[in-house]
């Protein structure tokens, strides 16, 4: 059946990237299959969530895995957990005033917006933000001075989104966390390496299942024994409203298997599918056009066109046009004021492809 058609949708070509907003990414048919397991069986959910688990943190070499229904729900719960330090009563009672270790330090400069603040999934969590440093800068000690007896944890956040200069590292971000006997939460939905961080000894990692992972919507959240246990009793408590199905959970545990087998896209790989892209929208009028690496050094390479002074349209007006007609076309457009627009092209085909050159020429021709 064609949904595009029965709910009247447009089509879309993602030279976003994996973005919430556009359904993040595509899943594989082993994922396809593992869910259609899941949605026609019925298991005991306790079990399944706590064997799922296991069996994932076998898999990646770490203490102990949940699987949650989103990153951002393994946020608000990791925080709850980290407050509450597996008490029952807080579990019933997240935000009661008898918990007062409730501050969740943060570098200012990642305090950001990712489709909804970092700082308010702390807050649903029951923590109270306390950001270290300035908006270009956090140092340990700017973290160190912050922390006092309300401290319940350090976050961090690796993200292309958050500020990268002048950053402390996540490396020293765990050792004030340790100096100070707290754990260190490291939100990284949409990193590639899912065991790089465990040798670093960070407490509590978070990854999205649908970004990196190609997995249905879903999140992952392992690390130290302690912390994933306090995480996992969240589900019945505030964790209760992000629950995750049966048939997702099966879903990303597929996904997980296949991603450690085959791996993203590598940066080879896609420069070699970028060079006759940019070759052809070398052609289209008033723009430049270069090869691109992400800006939070990611092997991740990108199309980056600037548009040129002298264009009829501006930057804005570009990407306002792309999305406009069917298929929409998404482009990445965090530096859209500067005249840059970035073009993922790792959920992008060669036909899809040459659509872009076409209607860049439409646009700007």
């Amino acid at each position: 059946m064609d949904f595009y058609q029965k709910l009247n949708l447009k089509h879309v070509i993602n030279a976003s990237g994996k973005m919430t907003i556009l359904g993040v990414s595509k899943v594989s048919q082993e994922s396809i299959d593992a869910e259609n397991f899941g949605d026609t069986h019925f298991f005991e959910i306790a079990d399944l969530v706590k064997k799922s688990g296991d069996y994932i943190a076998k898999l990646l070499g770490t203490e102990e895995a949940v699987i949650v229904n989103s990153a951002s729900a393994g946020i608000a719960q990791s925080v709850a957990a980290v407050i509450g330090q597996g008490s029952k009563y807080h579990l019933y009672h997240p935000y009661s005033s008898k918990f007062s270790k409730r501050n969740i330090i943060i570098p200012k400069g990642q305090n950001v917006d990712y489709g909804a603040p970092e700082e308010i999934m702390i807050e649903l969590g029951g923590g109270k933000v306390v950001e270290a440093g300035y908006a270009n800068m956090c140092t340990v000690e700017h973290i160190e001075m912050m922390i006092d007896e309300n401290t319940a944890a350090v976050f961090y956040v690796k993200s292309h989104h958050a500020v990268q200069k002048s950053m402390l590292s996540v490396q020293e971000a765990v050792k004030v966390a340790h100096k100070h006997k707290l754990p260190l939460i490291l939100d990284a939905a949409a990193e590639e390496d899912m065991q790089k961080y465990l040798s670093l000894g960070v407490d509590i990692i978070i990854f999205s299942g649908a970004k990196a992972i190609e997995g249905p919507a879903s999140g992952l959240v392992y690390g130290k024994s302690k912390y994933i246990k306090w995480i996992r009793m969240q589900s019945t408590g505030l964790g209760r409203a992000m629950k995750i199905g049966k048939e997702n959970i099966l879903g990303f545990t597929a996904a997980v298997e296949r991603y450690l087998k085959v791996g993203p896209e590598n940066g080879q790989h896609m420069k070699k599918r970028l060079i006759p892209f940019i070759n052809e929208l070398s052609s289209v009028p008033h723009i430049k056009v270069k090869l691109a690496q992400d800006t939070a050094g990611r092997e991740i390479y990108r199309a980056e066109i600037t548009v040129e002074s002298d264009s009829p349209k501006s930057a804005k007006d570009v990407v306002s046009e792309l999305k406009a007609e069917d298929p929409a076309i998404y482009t990445r457009e965090y530096r859209i004021n500067e005249g840059i627009i970035e073009f993922d092209i790792r959920a992008v085909n060669e036909i899809e492809m040459k659509q872009i050159v076409r209607r860049l020429k439409e646009i700007l021709g």
